[in-house]
Formats: C-alpha cells, sequence, structure tokens
C-alpha cells in the first residue's frame, strides 16, 4: 500500500491511498488520527488505512502531491555504499582518511539533513547552491519512523549535495547538505508489506538535460554495508524523535568528478516497490 500527502479539489492537505493510476483521498473526521504522522505512529498502520472512509477518488495524473512529511526531522547515513566511500575520498586529499575510516568504523555517519520546510515532493524545484560550483543529486532509499523509531514505511529520497564545499573542508558538511529546497522526497510512503526483500531493492538515477540524458546510473540496497536497522539504532542512541523521522540511508551511485548539475536539469530517482520522484532544479 501506498499513503500519499495531496491538496484535495477544495485546495486542502489530504492524505490518501494510492491504488494504481487513483488515488482514494480518506475521510479522516471521526478518526483520532488527523494527518500523515500521526497515522503513521499508530499501531497496526495497514489494517487501520484499509478501515479508513473515502472521501473521495482522483487520478493520480490530476493530484498536486506533496512531500509526504509533517513536523518530522529528516537525517540522513553517509558512506554507507563503497562506491560511496570512494566518490568522498576523491573529493579532497583531506576527506580520504576521514572517510575511509568512517566505513570501517562501527559507528556510522549521521547527520542533519533538512527540517520540514526545506523538503521538496515529487515535481517541485529543488535548489543547487549559489555559492557552490560541484552539485549533484544523491539518490536514496529512506526509511519512514514512528516516534518509537519503528520503520513504517519507505519512500524515495534525493540528498542534494555540493560536493566542492565539503570536499574543501568535512566540517562544511552541514553547509553542503543542508540549506532551503536541498532534499526531496516523494512521491509516496510505501508500507513495508508492499516493499520487495531488502535485499532485492533496486534504485535507478538519470539525470535529464533538455532532451537528453546526461546520466544514468543504478544500483542496489544489496551493495550497503550496513542494515537498516544498525542504522536506526545509531540515530536513536541518546536522540528522541517526538514527531517521527525521515532517514535517507546512503548513496551508491555518485556522478564522476566532471559532471555537476545546472539549472533546468531534471532529476528522476526510481525504487521498485515505491516509483519515481521526480524534481527540476533551480538556482538562485
Amino acid at each position: 500500500m501506498h499513503l500519499a500527502k495531496l491538496l484535495d479539489s477544495q485546495g486542502h492537505d489530504r492524505v490518501g491511498r494510492v491504488l494504481g493510476e487513483e488515488i482514494e483521498v480518506l475521510d479522516l473526521s471521526d478518526s483520532p488520527h488527523r494527518c500523515l504522522a500521526s497515522l503513521l505512529a499508530a499501531d497496526e498502520v495497514a489494517s487501520l488505512l484499509r478501515d479508513l472512509p473515502v472521501a473521495e477518488r482522483m487520478p493520480v495524473a490530476d493530484v498536486r502531491l506533496l512531500p509526504p512529511i509533517d513536523a518530522q526531522e529528516v537525517w540522513a547515513a553517509g558512506v554507507t555504499y563503497k562506491r560511496s566511500q570512494t566518490a568522498r575520498m576523491e573529493e579532497s586529499e583531506a576527506a580520504a582518511s576521514c572517510y575511509d575510516r568512517v566505513y570501517e568504523s562501527p559507528r556510522p555517519e549521521l547527520f542533519f539533513k533538512a527540517s520540514p520546510h526545506r523538503v521538496r515532493g515529487h515535481g517541485d524545484a529543488l535548489r543547487i547552491r549559489t555559492d557552490a560550483s560541484w552539485n549533484v543529486p544523491e539518490p536514496e532509499l529512506t526509511l519512514v519512523l514512528s516516534p518509537s523509531l519503528k520503520i513504517v514505511g519507505y519512500t524515495v529520497g534525493n540528498d542534494m549535495s555540493s560536493r566542492d564545499i565539503e570536499g574543501d573542508n568535512p566540517l562544511y558538511l552541514p553547509q553542503a547538505k543542508c540549506y532551503d529546497q536541498c532534499c526531496g522526497l516523494g512521491p509516496w510512503i510505501t508500507l513495508p508489506n508492499s516493499m520487495p526483500e531488502h535485499d532485492a531493492i533496486e534504485i535507478g538515477l538519470k539525470i535529464v538535460r533538455g532532451e537528453q540524458v546526461v546520466f544514468e546510473g543504478q544500483t542496489s540496497v544489496s551493495q550497503m554495508a550496513r542494515s537498516f536497522e544498525d542504522l536506526v539504532s545509531w540515530l536513536g542512541r541518546d536522540n528522541s524523535f517526538p514527531d517521527g523521522a525521515f532517514l535517507l540511508t546512503g548513496t551508491g551511485i555518485v556522478p564522476d568528478s566532471s559532471f555537476t548539475l545546472v539549472p533546468r536539469d531534471r532529476v528522476d530517482i526510481t525504487v521498485n516497490g515505491i516509483g519515481t520522484l521526480s524534481n527540476p532544479i533551480v538556482q538562485g
């Protein structure tokens, strides 16, 4: 089952079940759960969603999808794939030994990625920094976590990154990662019972410039060096998430050093079991 956040025909934020080419907008008027985050924090989410009444049905193609987030924090993990380790070490000599040690260490790299107002959904524009010259998307399977840090769903994430800023000094990571329109999430959330087995989850990236595909790559969750459960357990150490959280799990697809995003590029990230998150790129 897919769970979406959308604007209904009256322009109000609503939650809907995605069924093929149609979205069933849920009637939450008599439910104790009035928003997406509350539904995701409930016990037995799938059975709860199946029992909720439907207010209206709309074709997916006619719906304005919103990023599937309410008040949750967005965090991210780094250097979880071998290719990601190699790419980070290519950014600069100063970063090389640092990222190599992270890859081998029991403690993962975890960092705050975005507050909800910095997140954009399917079809919305993501931004490249005006003070950066080497900008890339990072396609990532994203865990949807309840306040108790239970994995209650999955979505597609784009962890936009300014590699020249991070490469100049690893201490600049927050500036390379966290800024307005720095994170894409969507198009919706897929519940765990509708996902493939972890090792069968494939992630694809396509970057389109004009009518031409200028970069394309694929990877698999089977190439991750860390488990979802391990990442979540570290995220929860001495930390609480009263509204739940999103955790981007790292990337195994990194364009080479000669590539950078430019305005009007379109980034498409596809994860089997979920769908495609598509975002145009802007700057300034």
